[in-house]
């Protein structure tokens, strides 16, 4: 017996479940906006093999078995606005309060401000330099 085989078996029932549409989910589109889940995903499996000598009337056995799960949680909704540029049209919202979700959300939310201040910080660049080649004309 080789313990591939089980471990083989056990990966491969495990991905027939774990299909990217499964994990991500579909794509929300509304008129407005787009809808994008986020979610948390596990999973784990283990096996074993072995082989012994019973009494001599019993002979010899052997033995392979394995095991897994996985488990998905959706922790958060991307909400794409339609018509609204750059990061005031993107927003996270929370689906559930666990530290993961809470931390994808205070990145998302600090992402936001930064591409924001970035952008007025390019515009304030932009005016001070288009005002300097104004007075050099």
């Amino acid at each position: 017996m080789d313990i591939e085989d089980p471990i083989k078996t056990t990966v491969e029932e495990i991905g027939k479940i774990l299909k990217i549409e499964n994990v991500i989910g579909n794509v929300i589109e509304t008129d407005d906006k787009v809808l994008i889940p986020v979610t948390k995903m596990g999973m784990g499996f283990g096996a074993g093999m072995g082989e012994g000598k019973g009494p001599e009337s019993q002979g010899s056995g052997m033995g392979a078995g394995a095991g897994g799960a996985a488990g998905m949680e959706p922790i958060a909704m991307i909400a794409v606005f339609k018509g609204v540029p750059g990061p005031e049209g993107v927003k996270l919202l929370t689906l559930s309060k666990n530290p993961i979700a809470q931390a994808l959300s205070e990145i998302g939310s600090a992402a936001m401000e930064m591409m924001k201040e970035k952008g007025m910080m390019k515009e304030k660049w932009m005016k001070k330099h288009s005002k300097e080649k104004k007075k050099e004309i």
